[in-house]
């Protein structure tokens, strides 16, 4: 059978003009092949063979040693006497065929593009069974020489389906229009990366995207909750349920012991001061996570933490266009806790008292009933949520404009009348191409914000809900006993005794005291508090592009804030040890921040065949300043919020006490000044290299140490790009990444590195004379320097079977010189101790993303998931053995340390090993040495606490490290199918390996209401193994201690959103004169799978993981409308 040769042009158009039939090869073989001679030839030289594996065989082995010979002499005697010839094509090909085949060459002309028109610059066009070809330049475009009609092209792009098209399809001289289908992958996408933006696809560094389609109609207030669960390498966590309430945001892990917030660059601007609350969730077009250093290093001295970079929603050329989307809900908490009823409480208090030799407390607890529910009667199972967002944007080649208003509300589902947020946004973005070289725009945005419910979020002194948990259910919410109501207490503090709106007294305990009262009343003395901020933040830059990849860019940001409380305390008295007799006060404060960023860069982009270079270098400037002022008016002569002012002429003193105190404050300035340089360049989009060097000055270190270097450097291979990978693969796209870098981390307070003093000192001079004199609070350390952080990090991306995206990281994450303060000897004279760079600790962990995208008949599929773990390990605290998170339990135990060899803030008590069964048991537990009792106090029902030390007893050196409080996983999901008109989506995320301290229940005091949990307490041998017995005054300290008893596994998984919605059809939309709708009910936080048995296992803020009775997470039921016109 005739076989029909196959040959290509050039394999790259950059090639240079050398003659490669000069080269010279030297070569010694020894009776092989001649197909395997010539596969030698190949690894020595740049030529490349073409022929049909049939015209080599049936001849005799060759054997030949030459020596610097051109490469046509040395093919020429390979062939000798064998009946074939060989045509050298081009510079680099040679044909090989029979002498009587007449080889007949045709060049090819085409055009590749995409789905929508658009050419694809950088394609491979591909000779089928060949290692040789082109690919597009800027236009699309490509020429090739085939060896004739029968030839079948390859065309290969990154993120797009390959195709194979005959060359017999086409007329002769007919020019080839080509179409490739993107898949799955997203590697086409560009991703912001601060300071520019690059295609996923050649990205070097660990950066993970999310973007506006996967926010649009989610239930969402802040921009935290926005990247909960949907990016690798962040541990997100509620610090409450309370509306517009802040989350903990870690990346990659705990990066400092002082501060481990990430850097938040809102359009350039980065955001310091007043937190990002501001921003509407409805104008991001995408938010990019920088994780590993070679992509943060580009922010130097505030990187260290991580960067999140958000990027706002810009204009496109054409039709003005009008959106609006919005939702209306009801909320509800998502659990109770399962408290004693009065029945039960007084049974369990009887049994307590007698345990201790008392007589009965309640003489007959069923009488009681089941009393009151306190949480009942704070929980709103009807708060409202609503969200109403209306956007306009347009524009043509030369002006671009994107405009937003939005309103957020949102009631809390706890103490609702002094529980809710409000957010009203506006945003105006526009971009205007002047010229060809001349560009500039802006991204503006303002916000208003007014929240009540700031305090008590998970406190277990004071507040609604920890009263609610705490307080006994046998007091009334209300007397309606006309002479109790007559009785003490209310008829000796009648005019401070709160009513309700019937004017009855709110009911006062007399059982549990301290600051436990009837939360009912307690939400009365709080109706007129509440918070404001006003923020501006915005930026105008310009752009100049004198010649063709060369760009001039400067632009000015800031963020102005101004914010505020108020809050008015009215006569009262709610219990013996929680009241306000000295007249009504209302108190405000009011605070401005401003946040000015000038940046300038210079920029350039050049191709030069296969190498392509982007170099960019800058200049960064950036100061802050803040204000606050603060008044108290007292003794008004109202007693409600309402009509309280500021308008009352008050005295300036009543009984020596002035009525209007102030206080002010004025910060120093901070200032940031930072030079900065970027190379990245790449070959054929195929070896890959980015370097990036900053170095940052700061006002917050002395002059010894004021600038500090932040270099990183990354390197990337995509082997699937090679010759040698293999056509028809089940991984299409494979990327390898590695890279190192270092960043730092000034975020540690001001003008720390000088001695401060302070007065009020006594220093006797003489004999009888006394002076006021000043002394040092803490010695100098001019020598203070940068907490910095170095981090490897090796990872790949491959798309799989065309519909799977994978992306893997492993990294390991060291911070040296975090800032502590040391101890110093007695006589240097210094009352305080000064900070050094001492401690040091690493986190080391791994990420996974995955994502499918699949289109079956009518069905769209697409399903995304990501998990991470990271280990946090203290390694080095200088002279301390351990310092104590400021995490105290009521008992006035610490709860957590932080020392070398454990995570950050790990949980500290005894070990538990069980219950006293028996008398026995507690005489068995002995001290091996000395035979002692170990706990001679004990009694059967007891805790069986661990002797750790071996010292025979039982004392605080018996605590150890009893838990971790920050998760090892996260993970999240997003699930979701459209067919036909319908649409349906699934969100979830979850963490694991966490433990939960859960202090819900005030243990210094031990009348508090206790839990269901209690019912299975030990009552008798047998009966409980973990649940010990009660006893008043608790002689074992079975409930004070700190102990494994109190810690729960934190580990949950909760899906988060459940949304179902449909499109109306194009041909009735369209007669409505519109462009899209779509109308959809959901469910927000519907389930959450745990074991934990408090309210809620996602537990932020600052004492992360410690529940002392956190705002509970709030269940909403929704319907949502999103049109266009």
């Amino acid at each position: 059978m005739k076989m029909t040769v196959l040959m290509v042009m050039l394999l790259a158009i950059q090639a240079s003009a050398r003659v490669y039939s000069q080269e010279m090869l030297s070569l010694h073989v020894q009776d092989i092949d001649i197909a395997r001679a010539l596969h030698l030839i190949e690894k020595k030289s740049s030529y490349r063979f073409l022929y049909n594996d049939a015209w080599l065989q049936n001849h005799p082995r060759v054997s030949l040693d030459v020596h610097q010979q051109s490469i046509t002499e040395v093919v020429g005697q390979l062939l000798a006497g064998t009946g074939l010839t060989y045509t050298l094509v081009g510079d680099r090909l040679i044909v090989i065929a029979p002498q009587n085949m007449n080889i007949q060459e045709v060049r090819l002309t085409g055009v590749v593009r995409d789905s929508s028109g658009q050419p694809l610059a950088g394609v491979t066009v591909k000779l089928k069974g060949t290692n040789v070809g082109t690919i597009t330049d800027a236009q699309g475009r490509f020429s090739l020489q085939v060896p004739d009609q029968q030839a079948v092209l390859v065309f290969s792009y990154v993120g797009y389906q390959p195709r194979e098209i005959p060359v017999s399809q086409y007329a002769a001289g007919q020019e080839l229009v080509v179409t490739l289908q993107q898949i799955a992958s997203n590697l086409n996408e560009l991703v912001v990366v601060g300071y520019g933006t690059q295609k996923k696809s050649v990205i070097t560094g660990a950066i993970s995207s999310v973007r506006s389609t996967e926010l649009d109609d989610m239930p969402m207030s802040r921009i935290e909750q926005a990247l909960q669960g949907r990016a690798s390498g962040l541990t997100i966590a509620a610090s409450s349920g309370q509306p517009g309430a802040p989350a903990t945001v870690r990346v990659r892990g705990t990066t400092s012991i002082n501060n481990s917030d990430p850097l938040y660059v809102v359009d350039g601007v980065p955001i310091d001061i007043g937190g990002i609350d501001y921003l509407n969730p409805n104008d991001i077009a995408s938010i990019e996570v920088l994780k590993d250093a070679a992509s943060a290093a580009i922010y130097g001295a505030r990187a260290a933490s991580g960067v999140i970079l958000i990027t706002t929603k810009k204009g496109s050329a054409g039709a003005m266009k009008v959106n609006y989307s919005g939702y209306y809900g009801t909320q509800s908490p998502a659990r109770k806790l399962h408290l004693l009823d009065a029945t039960a409480y007084a049974t369990l208090r009887n049994e307590s008292a007698l345990a201790a030799g008392k007589g009965l407390v309640f003489p007959d607890p069923a009488a009681l009933g089941k009393g009151t529910d306190w949480q009942s009667l704070i929980f709103n199972n009807h708060a409202k949520i609503q969200n109403h967002d209306l956007s306009i944007s347009g524009g043509n080649q030369k002006s671009t404009y994107y405009a937003s208003f939005d309103y957020y509300d949102q009631e809390g589902v706890v103490a609702t009348p002094i529980s809710e947020y409000k957010r009203f946004t506006v945003r105006f973005n526009s971009a205007h191409q002047i010229n060809s070289w001349l560009k500039f725009g802006n991204n503006l945005g303002y916000s208003y914000i007014k929240s009540k419910g700031s305090l008590n979020t998970n406190s277990e002194f004071g507040g609604p809900l920890s009263s609610a948990i705490n307080l006994d259910p046998i007091t009334p919410a209300v007397i309606t006993d006309p002479t109790v109501a007559n009785s003490p207490p209310y008829s000796t503090y009648a005019q401070y005794i709160v009513r309700d709106p019937q004017g009855r007294p709110y009911g006062i305990s007399s059982i549990v005291g301290q600051e436990m009262t009837n939360p009912l009343a307690y939400i009365q003395t709080q109706l007129g508090n509440y918070g404001w901020s006003h923020n501006i933040v915005g930026n105008v830059y310009a752009e100049i592009t004198p010649i063709e990849g060369l760009t001039f860019r400067t632009s000015i940001g800031a963020k102005q804030a101004f914010w505020g409380n108020q809050s008015f305390t009215p006569t009262y008295y709610l219990s013996p040890t929680v009241s306000h007799l000295g007249g009504p006060e209302l108190y405000r404060t009011q605070n401005q921040g401003l946040i000015w960023n000038w940046e300038n860069t210079i920029s350039y982009t050049r191709q030069i065949h296969q190498h392509h270079i982007t170099l960019l270098a800058g200049t960064s400037a950036q100061e802050n300043t803040s204000t606050g002022l603060g008044v108290t008016y007292k003794g008004l002569p109202v007693n409600n919020y309402q009509d309280a002012s500021m308008n009352f002429n008050l005295p300036e003193v009543t009984n020596g006490i002035a009525n209007r105190p102030g206080y002010g404050y004025e910060n120093q300035v901070y200032r940031l000044s930072s030079y900065f340089g970027r190379v990245v360049y790449d070959y054929a989009g195929r070896y890959l290299l980015t370097a990036i060097l900053r170095v940052d000055g700061s006002s917050r270190f002395g002059s010894n140490n004021k600038y500090g270097k932040f270099p990183s450097a990354s390197i990337g291979w995509i082997p699937s790009m090679e010759s040698f990978w293999p056509e028809n693969r089940i991984v299409s796209y494979l990327k390898i990444r590695g890279s190192y870098g270092v960043t730092g981390n000034d975020n540690i307070g001001d003008f720390q590195y000088v001695s401060t003093v302070s007065g009020g000192r006594n220093y006797p001079f003489g004999n009888d004379h006394i002076q006021v004199g000043y002394s040092p609070n803490a010695p100098a350390n001019p020598d203070l320097k940068w907490e910095q952080t170095s981090q490897l990090n090796i990872g790949f991306d491959a798309v799989v079977w065309n519909d799977f995206n994978v992306t893997f990281d492993w990294y390991i994450k060291k911070t040296t010189g975090m800032l502590l303060q040391i101890q110093i000897p007695g006589y240097v004279g210094a009352s305080g101790e000064p900070f050094g760079n001492v401690a040091s600790l690493k986190d080391q962990g791994f990420e996974l993303e995955l994502g499918y995208h699949k289109r079956i008949g009518q069905v769209e599929l697409q399903a995304n998931g990501n998990a991470s773990y990271v280990q946090n390990t203290i390694t080095n605290i200088g002279d301390n053995s351990f310092f104590t998170a400021g995490t105290f339990q009521a008992s006035a135990y610490e709860i957590a340390r932080t020392a070398v060899g454990h995570p950050i803030a790990s949980f500290y008590g005894f070990k538990i090993l069980g219950i006293f069964q028996t008398q026995a048991d507690v005489d068995n537990y002995v001290d091996p040495k000395t035979g002692g009792k170990i706990q001679p106090n004990a009694r059967p029902g007891d805790f069986k606490w661990a002797d750790l030390n071996h010292n025979g007893i039982i004392d605080d050196s018996d605590r150890t490290f009893i838990g971790n409080p920050t998760p090892d996983w996260t993970f999240g999901f997003t699930v979701s199918a459209k067919w036909k008109q319908f649409d349906v989506l699934v969100f979830g995320q979850g963490v694991a390996g966490n433990k939960i301290f859960q202090g819900l229940r005030r243990l210094d005091i031990p009348t508090a209401n206790w839990t269901k949990a209690a019912l299975g307490r030990w009552t008798g041998p047998g009966t409980s193994n973990s649940f010990p017995r009660l006893v008043d005054n608790d002689p074992n300290h079975n409930f004070t201690y700190p102990s494994t008893f109190y810690l729960s596994d934190g580990s949950y998984l909760r899906v988060k959103t459940i949304q179902i919605g449909y499109h109306l059809p194009a041909r009735l939309i369209k007669r409505m004169g519109m462009d899209h709708l779509r109308v959809y009910v959901g469910a927000n936080n519907l389930i959450t799978f745990t074991r934990y048995s408090g309210y809620d296992p996602e537990i932020g803020g600052s004492s992360y993981s410690i529940d002392r009775g956190v705002y509970p997470q709030a269940r909403s039921y929704m319907v949502g409308l999103d049109f266009g016109l």
